[in-house]
């Protein structure tokens, strides 16, 4: 056998060598979650949940997300007119994969706790009937696309504004009195 013939011979079997032992599983490859939360490389998953079990995704003050929340009255029809105001985070269109991105996402609208909308944008109109009469906290909590919520300091990035809805009351014209009382969001 030629020198050339050997060393291809040699060069042939530790490629086999390598081959084989890079396709055996070490244990050292991380293992998918079936309808877990994405192993993506943006912040660290805590064990801290929302109301709905969602896990919360705690990243670093510097560059974290940000909320503001306006409600206001619609004097049509005693619904209410949504604003939101972001910085550091971008609305994830319909469709996005299901992986966190620094700073993308959608918001979940709570009222009283309980989530009313998924918000794509950063206007939205409540109806009437998700704001019985009273005095209701309506929230905007930051979700990334993977559904763990963004989160600085353990807590979720959210704002909060405190409305409250009141019985029209008739005039004596018929026309509505005074209705739904807005207030400016908290953080």
């Amino acid at each position: 056998m030629s020198w050339s013939r050997a060393l291809l011979t040699a060069l042939a079997v530790c490629a086999l060598l390598l081959a084989g032992s890079a396709g055996c599983g070490s244990g050292d490859a991380p293992k998918g979650k079936g309808g877990g939360v994405s192993s993506s490389p943006v912040g660290k998953v805590l064990d801290n949940t929302d109301e709905q079990g969602r896990h919360y995704r705690e990243v670093s003050e510097s560059g974290a997300p940000e909320v503001g929340i306006e409600v206001e009255p619609d004097a049509a029809d005693d619904s209410w007119d949504v604003r939101l105001t972001v910085h550091d985070f971008r609305f994830s269109p319909a469709g996005a994969r299901p992986r966190a991105v620094a700073g993308h996402g959608t918001v979940r609208l709570l009222v009283d706790g309980r989530t009313v909308a998924r918000l794509r944008a950063p206007e939205y109109h409540l109806s009437a009937g998700l704001v019985p009469h009273g005095t209701h906290h309506v929230t905007a909590r930051l979700y990334a696309d993977d559904g763990t919520v963004w989160a600085v300091h353990g807590k979720p990035v959210q704002s909060t504004a405190d409305i409250t809805a009141s019985a029209p009351q008739a005039t004596p014209d018929g026309s509505k009195g005074p209705g739904p009382t807005p207030t400016q969001g908290e953080k």
